[in-house]
């Protein structure tokens, strides 16, 4: 499965990315490269979590879309 995550930039420069399928699943850093490697942790721990506490994983429903602002 693969799951969309958007990643935010903080006016103090550091980065933040959360995953809308999988709501709590976040994560933090300096880089974009940091919140890359961050986020496919943070993805594994939340399903494990599920898996050992028997709840279902939920299907991937997210979708990227962009606008062109004039």
């Amino acid at each position: 499965m693969k799951y969309l995550y958007i990643i935010e930039k903080a006016d103090d420069g550091s980065y933040s990315a959360y995953v809308p399928d999988l709501p709590g699943c976040t994560t933090c850093g300096d880089s974009v490269e940091e919140i890359r490697r961050g986020i496919k942790d943070a993805v594994a721990t939340y399903l494990d979590s599920l898996r050992e506490h028997r709840e279902p994983i939920p299907s991937p429903r997210s979708v990227i879309e962009t606008v062109e602002a004039a």
